[in-house]
């Protein structure tokens, strides 16, 4: 369908377009090449972390992390309401996912429902940063996993840049990931990164990412040298031009942050005066950079209803997340069912994220706001109860 306003849309300029036609015109290094180094270089610069290793996507890095910190055999809890690769990275590194709640504040994983999913089999929290804005109890589960020796896994795929009291995102669990995929706060077009402080998982990481090898600062496609494969691993690499991008849209990433937090100011104070939905509002001392700008209806039904509403009139809007514990595959092989997760079922069946993106006009948005207005024009018994 050609949307009259879409999902989203990519900032470039003619810096992306110059540093990646650089690394094209030079006819070589378009694997392993500098840019790859200098990109990691200033991801660990921007989040204050130790190491960043950039992958060619942000589930083959989550899968590597999960590898690197040994979760095979055991069980790693997980929200439901996410994205599936953060379930399905869990299974493909051999461990059991554990479906815990998610708190109603900021849509993370629910402190209190941690506690009791937590096992002597327990090896690793994966906690989520849903739509841009960290997850409220992110510092709790901290203090959890230290007390109990568990790994904290930061899945950042939608929150780069964003902060809790002060600090980034990615650098507070033992280790973190980003997505640069198309629709990120920056992208490479597909792209992601595993972020940590720990240097054995950065060694473990660099050898899932590229196939085992031990390379020891070495270009594998300029040595002459044999290699040695030190254990099974993947191509997870991230391809040069995808690097020289990341470098370009890096440097961009204040700008992009800031026209974000710009646009959705403008959204929600259209829609403040609309009792039915609740707006994707941070806690205080919390930094949301809006990856996606997702309200909360009364009901599955008006949520649908709106949703066909905004489609008949050319404005897409998608629903970010359906319960993972209720697809198919997890139905099938774990034996979950509705119910298992009664608020994380609740929320996600009222959830709506509506175009948002760094392009945005002012006559686009307002059209937005008119489009939901005269929705609920239509509709005035309705009432917001989470």
């Amino acid at each position: 369908m050609n949307w009259k306003i879409p999902l989203f849309k990519i900032y470039s300029d003619d810096d992306d377009l110059t540093r990646v036609s650089a690394v094209l015109r030079r006819n070589s290094n378009w694997a392993v090449g500098p840019e790859i180094t200098e990109f990691e270089m200033l991801l660990t610069k921007s989040v204050g972390v130790k190491h960043a290793l950039v992958m060619n996507s942000g589930t083959s890095a989550l899968l590597a992390v999960l590898v690197a910190h040994g979760v095979e055999g055991g069980e790693v809890i997980t929200p439901s309401f996410t994205f599936t690769s953060t379930v399905n990275t869990i299974v493909l590194a051999g461990a059991k996912p554990i479906f815990a709640e998610i708190e109603t504040e900021t849509y993370g994983l629910d402190y209190q429902d941690v506690l009791q999913k937590i096992t002597t089999k327990t090896k690793a929290i994966i906690v989520v940063h849903y739509a841009g804005c960290p997850a409220r109890d992110t510092l709790l589960l901290k203090k959890l996993c230290q007390e109990k020796n568990i790994a904290l896994i930061e899945d950042a795929a939608e929150a780069q840049g964003a902060s809790l009291y002060g600090r980034k995102v990615g650098e507070i669990g033992d280790s973190a990931i980003f997505s640069f995929c198309q629709n990120k706060i920056i992208t490479t077009g597909e792209g992601g990164a595993v972020l940590t402080n720990l240097d054995n998982i950065s060694k473990e990481v660099a050898y899932v990412r590229s196939h085992g090898r031990k390379e020891e600062n070495v270009n594998y496609f300029e040595s002459t040298k044999s290699a040695d494969y030190v254990s099974l691993g993947h191509n997870f690499r991230m391809p040069t031009m995808g690097a020289a991008l990341g470098i370009t849209q890096l440097y961009k990433i204040e700008k992009l942050i800031s026209l974000r937090r710009k646009n959705a100011a403008f959204l929600c104070d259209g829609l403040k005066d609309v009792p039915e939905i609740k707006l994707p509002l941070p806690p205080e001392h919390f930094t949301h950079v809006y990856q996606l700008f997702t309200i909360t209806l009364p009901s599955k039904k008006v949520r649908d209803e709106l949703q066909d509403y905004l489609a008949k009139r050319g404005i897409m809007s998608k629903i970010y997340f359906s319960p993972i514990h209720l697809t198919t595959y997890y139905r099938n092989n774990l034996g979950t069912k509705e119910g298992d997760l009664p608020t994380t079922e609740k929320i996600a069946e009222r959830v709506l994220s509506l175009p948002f993106h760094t392009l945005l006009t002012m006559a686009e948005m307002q059209e937005i706001i008119s489009t939901i207005k005269s929705y609920f024009q239509h509709n005035t018994t309705l009432s917001l109860s989470l």
